[in-house]
């Protein structure tokens, strides 16, 4: 169950999804920084994921590549500024090629307008047997749902749901 908050409720008109998980905070935060796990459900429907790298804790790097059997590969890597046990997690996604190199989003076959940055942060709180994940991402909405990164999101955290 997804809820897209509006801009007069988060004062932004960026990405914000809150999303309803049937597992505890610390069971979905373990899903989203154990790599076993994220390699069996972050990655849209249809696409897999591979990280050549993924030190999840404050500070660590990742670089991962999500395969669209119709778009291609999707390289990007980041960093993690903040892992709090099992409350926050914030990190960077940046557009790169397979050797991890920045590249510019539009030779990524992005829109000119992406950011070749966006920083996602992730708000976990638990909702009685359940848990309650707020997800920002510091681009617009109505660009994330033109590229098809909105709706990505969301199909994530559904296959999430059915790993839990």
């Amino acid at each position: 169950m997804e809820k897209v908050q509006s801009p007069a409720e988060t004062g932004s008109q960026e990405v914000w999804i809150t999303h309803i998980f049937n597992a505890d905070p610390e069971t979905v935060f373990r899903a989203w920084t154990d790599p076993q796990q994220l390699a069996h459900w972050y990655a849209p429907d249809g696409c897999t994921i591979d990280f050549k790298k993924a030190d999840i804790r404050k500070g660590g790097h990742y670089h991962s590549c999500i395969h669209n059997p119709v778009h291609g590969d999707c390289w990007c890597k980041g960093t993690y500024l903040e892992v709090e046990t099992p409350r926050t997690l914030v990190f960077t996604a940046e557009v790169t090629d397979e050797a991890g190199n920045d590249i510019d989003p539009v030779t990524a076959g992005m829109p000119a307008d992406w950011p070749a940055k966006t920083v996602v942060t992730l708000q976990f709180k638990p909702l009685g047997n359940q848990t309650e994940m707020t997800l920002h991402q510091t681009v617009a909405a109505s660009l994330a749902k033109a590229t098809g990164a909105f709706p990505s999101w969301i199909e994530m955290f559904n296959r999430l749901n059915k790993q839990l």
